[in-house]
């Protein structure tokens, strides 16, 4: 596995809105992320530190607003926290090394593919299209990719 971290120089050319999410542990506004209706196969990173997240095979439409995922890839990569802003109980989720911000996970996901709902910002995400994931350094995940048809 590679190593990743959080990193500065990226931070610094991040969006006003990525850097929000990220760094803020803002929300961007259901319905507008640029990652929501994206249907390419490949794999979704961190976008600060490059950590593999989420493969496009676990991606559903669950229509809250935000892209949905069944699972993370590696789920080392993925933290876990208790988050008791706005008045509520959630779980946060955060990657590990690049400590982003990404979104929330709750238990209203397809019962058949686990019961979760990784509700992930697409401000903290960058896509890497499968074409692209070897070149790019991520050909472990290919598998978690769908097949080419």
């Amino acid at each position: 596995m590679s190593k990743y971290s959080k990193n500065p120089n990226v931070i610094a050319t991040l969006s006003p809105e990525e850097y929000l999410v990220t760094q803020n542990a803002g929300t961007e506004r259901p319905g507008t992320g640029k990652l929501l209706g994206n249907k390419e196969p490949g794999l979704y990173v961190d976008i600060v530190s490059g950590e593999p997240l989420f493969a496009s095979a676990d991606k559903y439409e669950s229509g809250c607003g935000w892209p949905s995922f069944t699972k993370p890839v590696e789920p080392a990569l993925v933290q876990e926290l208790q988050d008791s802003t706005l008045g509520m109980v959630r779980t946060e989720v955060r990657s590990t090394h690049g400590d982003s911000h990404l979104g929330h996970v709750f238990p209203d996901g397809p019962a058949d593919r686990g019961g979760l709902r990784y509700c992930i910002n697409s401000a903290a995400l960058r896509f890497v299209h499968r074409d692209d994931m070897a070149g790019e350094g991520y050909a472990d995940y290919i598998n978690q990719v769908e097949d080419v048809t």
